[in-house]
């Protein structure tokens, strides 16, 4: 039981976690907009519901019509159905179009925060690294953020359109059904508003029959909506790792653990289908009753002579509206279910990113400090890296890198080398102590992966840079410099270059990239890992002598590299998290360019 409160608590809690951002659609920027839009459908519901209750009385008028055989009556109504129907259809156009503006345009809006927090300070990164529910975080964004603005406006909509209905067609019902006298051997009851009565009590029975049977709708909904996401992102996997399956032989194995993923989705399905079954139960049992109950409810008036024909059928009208009205929730529980799963799905995210933002804050306990200085190019003070369950990863390093410094970062795997790179990039929080880079430095980053980004070859080498910033000059020099010089010709080509390019090219359009933007400190994270000795020597070189005022701290196992570094930083393993156990200034000074020429073929430097 407790357990199941504290579930229940939870998920209201994203429901108002998501709502506390999504309000914000009204308070923003584009609040201007959002009132626009309310307003506009707020009077359009209006107008709509006065031509349904004009329409209310042309059908009382018809059916009196054809009870009294008056066909001057039956043509004047006939002329009036034409611009009846003309403004009911056109309203209706005009109701699509506002309300399917507004969800895209609130979709917009949300998708844009959540994107921009997302991608902001690289905790799109960081949140692999942290536990909670934010799983496939980017089918949340796109899939789940539109799940979770559409519903709201239809159901905004149709909630005071309902509202609105009844309480008009209540006052239909209360004046045309009037009272209803029940005789009895011993008395007589006289049940004032007896239609309205009968709607309300209906109304209660529908409503609390489809709440009894589709009462799980929302739980089954919500795992229905993430085991269809773990399978798009399962999916996903394959494509982005193709090659290393192929050349492993790994193609049963894949196919065997996408059956498991798609065989959740399928379970996950079936007991959507049986929630779907039990409410089809209710919804078309009412379909098929409204209509009949109130005709039945008025015959003995209309057989006595206290009604019309056409108060029979104007009643029976106005009945179908109000308690259409009153079960709202019937017609649209399977969809709130679907609404709340991708709501709680989207808080989930945000109250992630929460978390992630607030170590960003000075001075958080547990987290690690980043601040500018003057002097030193990139200190680390009493630095302590750990996971974000407090475990110490890098114990209280203490390091101090100056202008033109080339350090070389050696220890075992597993000694935390490429936590720390992250942690001077931001992307680590956690931890104590500082990191100190100087004022106004610019900071680049070379992982042992380069990132491949969509769109054409020249994108890819100038990235993060605009490719029009980069002039063709530049850019052919230094690809030819960097031995990828035959790629020129293919610089406007729109390929999907993460799989054409091979591991040593997109390290060389690393380089390509560090000579573009000139930082003050460069981190090499195994940058040159898939090179071979000769290739690594040419662009190690470059740095040496284009970079000569450039701080680099670089990772990496290859010995052959302390030649293009002044000293060598290592780590061992230690109770409590890896320690800085040495720090050697390399001897003889490090030789600045390779001693022999070489020359790029296709195939390699010879």
């Amino acid at each position: 039981m407790q357990q199941t409160v504290q579930s229940s608590a939870m998920k209201k809690a994203l429901v108002q976690r998501y709502w506390l951002t999504a309000r914000g659609f009204w308070s923003g920027d584009a609040r201007a907009r959002a009132w626009l839009l309310t307003i506009g459908l707020t009077v359009l519901v209006l107008t709509q519901i006065g031509v349904q209750y004009r329409l209310n009385i042309w059908t009382r008028d018809v059916f009196n019509a054809v009870e009294l055989k008056d066909p001057e009556a039956l043509l004047r109504q006939a002329l009036l159905l034409l611009p009846l129907t003309v403004l009911t259809v056109g309203l209706a156009v005009i109701a699509v179009y506002g309300r399917m503006t507004m969800q895209r345009t609130w979709r917009r809006w949300l998708t844009e925060h959540l994107i921009g927090r997302w991608v902001d300070h690289g905790r799109y990164y960081q949140l692999n690294l942290i536990k909670g529910d934010h799983q496939v975080p980017e089918g949340r964004i796109a899939d789940d953020a539109r799940t979770a603005t559409d519903p709201p406006v239809d159901f905004a909509v149709s909630i005071f359109h309902a509202v609105v209905t009844a309480i008009t067609f209540i006052g239909v019902l209360w004046y045309v059904g009037g009272d209803l006298t029940v005789t009895l051997p011993a008395s007589q009851w006289v049940i004032p508003g007896y239609l309205v009565v009968a709607a309300v009590i209906y109304s209660a029975i529908v409503t609390t029959a489809m709440f009894l049977i589709a009462r799980r709708f929302s739980v089954v909904a919500e795992a229905t909506n993430q085991a269809e996401a773990e399978f798009r992102y399962a999916l996903t996997r394959v494509r982005e790792n193709g090659e290393s399956i192929a050349l492993l032989g790994g193609e049963p194995e894949e196919r065997e653990g996408l059956r498991g993923w798609l065989a959740n989705v399928i379970e996950m399905s079936r007991r959507y289908c049986h929630q779907h079954m039990r409410s089809t139960v209710v919804s078309n049992s009412n379909w098929l009753l409204a209509p009949a109950i109130p005709i039945f409810l008025c015959m003995p008036k209309f057989l006595a002579g206290a009604m019309t024909l056409g108060e029979v059928t104007q009643a029976a009208a106005a009945f179908v509206a109000v308690q259409s009205s009153f079960n709202w929730l019937v017609d649209n529980f399977p969809r709130i279910s679907d609404w709340q799963a991708s709501v709680r799905r989207v808080g989930s995210l945000l109250a992630s990113l929460d978390h992630l933002m607030a170590l960003e804050k000075p001075g958080v306990l547990g987290a690690i400090v980043r601040a500018e200085q003057e002097g030193t190019t990139l200190r680390l003070h009493n630095l302590t890296v750990t996971l974000d369950d407090g475990t110490v990863v890098i114990n209280d390093a203490d390091v101090a890198i100056g202008p033109r410094e080339k350090v070389l970062l050696v220890g075992e795997s597993g000694t935390g080398k490429s936590t720390l790179v992250r942690a001077i990039a931001g992307l680590w929080p956690w931890g104590g102590g500082e990191i100190l880079v100087r004022k106004g430095a610019r900071l680049f980053f070379m992982p042992q992966r380069p990132y491949i980004p969509l769109g054409t070859l020249r994108r890819v080498a100038t990235y993060p840079l605009p490719a029009s910033s980069v002039d063709d000059a530049s850019l052919h020099d230094l690809m030819h410099a960097t031995g990828i010089g035959y790629l020129v010709a293919r610089l406007d080509d729109l390929e999907p270059w993460d799989q054409v390019l091979s591991g040593g090219e997109k390290q060389r359009i690393a380089f390509v990239r560090l000579f573009l933007h000139q930082p003050h400190i460069v981190i090499m994270d195994e940058a040159t890992s898939s090179l071979d000795p000769a290739s690594q020597a040419v662009l190690m070189g470059m740095v040496t002598e284009r970079l000569a005022d450039v701080a680099v701290l670089s990772i990496s196992h290859r010995p052959e590299l302390e030649a293009f570094h002044d000293r060598r930083l290592s780590f061992e393993h230690r109770p409590g998290g890896s320690r800085l156990v040495s720090d050697v200034v390399l001897v003889p000074p490090p030789r600045r360019r390779p001693r022999f020429r070489l020359r790029f073929l296709r195939g390699g430097w010879s």
